[in-house]
């Protein structure tokens, strides 16, 4: 019952954000699971954590722009450009 209530609560705070924020929530989320089940640690969890939120993040930026995509150039330089 209480993970039911959790869950619930985690889903209703993220209902009022941006999908950029959504992203960056889901992805810190997603990525401190992953990153604690990978090492076995705290640390990893945290480090999971920082990545997963900035990957989230910017997919969700991407969310808020209908019609725009990130892409890469030869040198590795990231830019938002028409899809």
């Amino acid at each position: 019952m209480k993970k039911i209530i959790a869950i619930a609560c985690v889903s209703l705070s993220l209902a009022a954000c941006t999908a950029t924020e959504r992203g960056a929530g889901i992805g810190a989320a997603t990525g401190a699971v992953i990153g604690g089940a990978a090492t076995g640690n705290v640390r990893g969890a945290a480090v999971g954590a920082a990545i997963g939120g900035v990957g989230g993040a910017l997919i969700g930026n991407v969310a808020d722009q209908p019609g725009r995509c990130y892409y890469r150039d030869r040198y590795g330089n990231r830019y938002i450009d028409r899809c």
